[in-house]
């Protein structure tokens, strides 16, 4: 597994997003706004966190208000990946007003639905506790993979595959159709793809046999935890062991006990709930 820095995301990879959510929430125009507040009106405004939360997606709720208003001046007072108490001033915000009061909803939607991410990432990485790897998946929102991914990271989890062109992945449907694991690995190893081969198993038999095959990975979808230990077991010093299939915070100690290198989990992007953010405006 290939390990991804934390840092800061290229803008690249969310203007145009931020963008179409402004087009899609604009329509024809804010009728509301303008009809209430004149436009050269200036005010200032605060994101609040209304519970305790970990922050991501501040560069992207930024964008929101200054493709707005390019003179609008986002001052954050904290940095993504920090945990915030109930209460905490998290950015504060300076421009049009009418500006602000439009890009609103589209700046919060993003940065909730990411600190909700890198919230419940915090969580599982701290339960973790360094004693297996916690791992993304691909169960993103569509078109917002890379800005989910990131709030992974600032949870403090790490991320699998960013595409199907990052990392070779048999699953259990490319076995059935090359006739087993053992046969889909031997085919993946001819293919001579220059990148770590994964393989999904789904018993002690198959995991052994994609490991007599070559597969650096063997991904273990649910099973019960004593056969787990034994497919660790046989892997040491073979292949490192990923654990995948409705993985929770219940079920996350008994798992990583089993001596697994990695833990692949699905809600981090797919049930992270929003975290509970406000803006408020006031003239300056």
């Amino acid at each position: 597994m290939k390990t991804v820095p934390f840092e800061a995301l290229d803008p690249a990879l969310y203007r145009e997003v931020v963008r179409r959510a402004l087009a899609e929430d604009l329509g024809w125009g804010d009728v509301t706004t303008e009809a209430l507040v004149p436009r050269d009106t200036r005010a200032r405004g605060s994101i609040i966190a209304r519970s305790a939360c970990v922050i991501a997606g501040l560069d992207v709720a930024a964008e929101a208000f200054r493709q707005m208003d390019p003179a609008c001046e986002f001052h954050s007072l904290v940095t993504d990946g920090e945990s915030c108490d109930a209460g905490a001033r998290i950015a504060d915000i300076q421009g049009l007003a009418s500006s602000m009061v439009t890009a609103e909803r589209t700046a919060l939607n993003f940065l909730q639905r990411l600190s909700g991410v890198a919230t419940l990432t915090r969580r599982f990485a701290e339960q973790a506790a360094g004693r297996v790897i916690v791992l993304d998946t691909r169960k993103t929102t569509p078109t917002l993979r890379a800005l989910e991914q990131y709030a992974v990271r600032a949870g403090g989890g790490s991320n699998h595959r960013a595409a199907l062109d990052d990392g070779v992945l048999i699953k259990a449907n490319h076995a059935a159709l090359a006739g087993g694991v053992g046969e889909a690995v031997r085919r993946m190893k001819t293919a001579d793809p220059e990148m770590p081969i994964e393989a999904e198993v789904r018993s002690t038999a198959e995991a052994e046999q994609a490991i007599v095959a070559g597969a650096q990975t063997i991904v273990v979808d649910r099973l019960a935890v004593d056969e787990i230990r034994e497919i660790v077991r046989r892997a040491r010093g073979r292949a490192q062991v990923a654990l995948a299939g409705s993985i929770d915070l219940e079920t996350l100690d008994a798992l990583a006990a089993t001596g697994a290198d990695y833990v692949s989990v699905g809600a981090l992007t797919q049930y992270a709930p929003a975290a509970d953010l406000r803006f408020d405006l006031a003239r300056p």
